[in-house]
């Protein structure tokens, strides 16, 4: 009972606040950029087209928050928090000491890991996936962390190395 608590207590918090982050960036809610600023700043950071980088970032943290705060459909949640958890550090924190308050991944690895952790110790008793009876499928499980580990490839991999300026 008290295991169940602490998860619920990390999956409504971790993914609550990432949801939120995330539709700072679909919405412009919670004074967030929206669409069009979010996908400026992706650009900026050589992820070209900003657009479609923006709208993966925006959904991973929207849907992968909601997902992980509900407890439903356990781990995808979480995958989408690691992976845009991953691809945030790899950008906009790398080359930063870890500390937030320079910029650092800090934060992003904090939430990486609760993600983490929920993924391998599930949902808990006050879940959508208890309270249904539902288990993702392994297969589909695979599936999510292998499309999630090409995006984060992609996205890192693909960008102009620093210093160098992306083709237009």
């Amino acid at each position: 009972m008290k295991e169940d608590v602490g998860i619920l207590a990390a999956r409504v918090v971790t993914g609550g606040l990432l949801a939120g982050h995330g539709a700072q960036k679909l919405f412009g809610v919670f004074e967030g950029p929206g669409r069009k600023g979010t996908a400026g700043m992706m650009e900026s950071m050589g992820l070209r087209p900003g657009e479609h980088w923006g709208l993966m970032a925006g959904m991973a943290e929207f849907t992968g928050g909601t997902l992980t705060a509900l407890g439903f459909l356990n781990p995808l949640g979480p995958i989408g928090v690691m992976s845009a958890m991953a691809m945030a550090t790899g950008t906009v924190h790398w080359g930063k000491p870890v500390w937030v308050t320079k910029g650092g991944a800090e934060l992003p690895l904090s939430n990486a890991a609760i993600a983490l952790a929920l993924a391998v110790l599930g949902p808990g008793r006050f879940s959508l996936d208890r309270a249904l009876r539902l288990r993702v499928p392994g297969w589909l499980v695979g599936g999510a962390l292998v499309s999630a580990g090409e995006m984060v490839a992609a996205g890192l991999f693909g960008r102009p190395a620093p210093g160098q300026t992306a083709a237009a």
